[in-house]
Order: C-alpha cells, then sequence, then structure tokens
C-alpha cells in the first residue's frame, strides 16, 4: 500500500512537473511571438514616418526649379547662390538611403536659408512678383509639414531605438536582420538649421 502510495504521489508529481514545464514553454514561446510582432508593429511605424518626410522632401524639391527660374528673372548674377541651390537639389534626389537623404535635406535648407537672405537684402522688387510669393507660400507650407514630419518621425524612432536595445527583448530582435538595427534621428546639423527656411520679408 504505502509503495502504491508512493507511486502515486511520484505519478503526481510528474504530471505537475509536466505541466509546468509546458505553460512555462507556452509563456516563452506567446512572449517571444508578441516581441517578434512588437518590432515588426514598430519598424513598420519608422518606415511609414520617413515616408511621410520622403513625400514632403519630394514636394520641396519639386518646387526648387519653379523658385530658380523666377529668381533667376530678377536675380541673374546671383549665379553663384542659385548654382548651389540647383545643386543641393540634384544631390539630394540621388541620395538612396534616409542617412544621405537627411544629409542632403540638411544641405538644401542652409542653400534656402542663403538664398532668401540674398533675395530679402538685395531683391524687393521680388516682393512683388506674385510668382515669387505663391513659391514662398508653398514653401513655407511644405516647410512646417516637413517640421511635423520630423518630429513624429524622430519620436518614432526614440521608440523603436529603445526597444531593440532593452533586456530581454533585445533577445529577440538580435535575429531579425538588418530592417531591426538602430535607426538614425533626422537631426539638423546646426543650430541655424534648427530654424525654419525663412520664406516671408
Amino acid at each position: 500500500m504505502i509503495n502504491n502510495l508512493l507511486i502515486d504521489v511520484g505519478a503526481i508529481v510528474g504530471i505537475v512537473v509536466a505541466i509546468v514545464v509546458v505553460v512555462l514553454a507556452i509563456i516563452v514561446v506567446s512572449w517571444y511571438i508578441n516581441t517578434r510582432n512588437n518590432f515588426v508593429k514598430m519598424k513598420n511605424r519608422v518606415e511609414e514616418a520617413w515616408a511621410s518626410i520622403d513625400v514632403y522632401l519630394k514636394k520641396r524639391f519639386d518646387l526648387i526649379p519653379n523658385l530658380v527660374e523666377t529668381v533667376k528673372g530678377f536675380a541673374s548674377h546671383e549665379s553663384e547662390t542659385l548654382e548651389k541651390v540647383v545643386q543641393a537639389r540634384n544631390i539630394a534626389l540621388n541620395a538612396s538611403t534616409a542617412e544621405e537623404k537627411m544629409q542632403a535635406a540638411n544641405a538644401m535648407t542652409g542653400s534656402l536659408k542663403t538664398l532668401f537672405h540674398v533675395v530679402s537684402e538685395n531683391y524687393p522688387q521680388l516682393q512683388a512678383n506674385a510668382n515669387f510669393l505663391d513659391l514662398q507660400n508653398q514653401l513655407k507650407l511644405i516647410e512646417q509639414d516637413l517640421e511635423n514630419a520630423r518630429l513624429y518621425y524622430n519620436g518614432q524612432v526614440k521608440g523603436f531605438n529603445t526597444a531593440i536595445e532593452l533586456f530581454p527583448a533585445n533577445l529577440v530582435v538580435q535575429g531579425m536582420g538588418e530592417d531591426y538595427k538602430k535607426r538614425p534621428y533626422f537631426e539638423l546639423d546646426s543650430e541655424e538649421e534648427r530654424q525654419n527656411v525663412r520664406v516671408q520679408f
């Protein structure tokens, strides 16, 4: 009878251990799947935020030729300033990675600041040009949209970068490939660039 009781206790302990192991395995697998899915969602939000920036950068780049042509009509001897704007635009259009596009966008901001500074100081007659005023207003709206998109992007990148560095979730992300590496912030290069392009006189 005692032997039967010991066998029954041993069987119960074995069953309990097996249940605990199965429950722990389910918890670990569920955590892994949930963590992996969260990383996918965060990556997609970062990419969606970057896509918004890309749209506004393209709008900005598409506006530049019209702006340059309008200024040329009034300030043809400012060719060096205009060439820098065109060159910055061409570099931006040929950029392929997010980092290259960020650097090109910052260079474009600097070129536009210089252009508007030269125009405001030396060509007040442009203030009366309807085409130039319309381009200014369009650029101002694009710059505001770009600033909002940049803030949203940086917020998403902060969340993503923090999540991939936290333990134990960082163990999951290690095997997920290059798309799950730390992402760069879209930061401005200098304090001067932190101010919006001035498009009003």
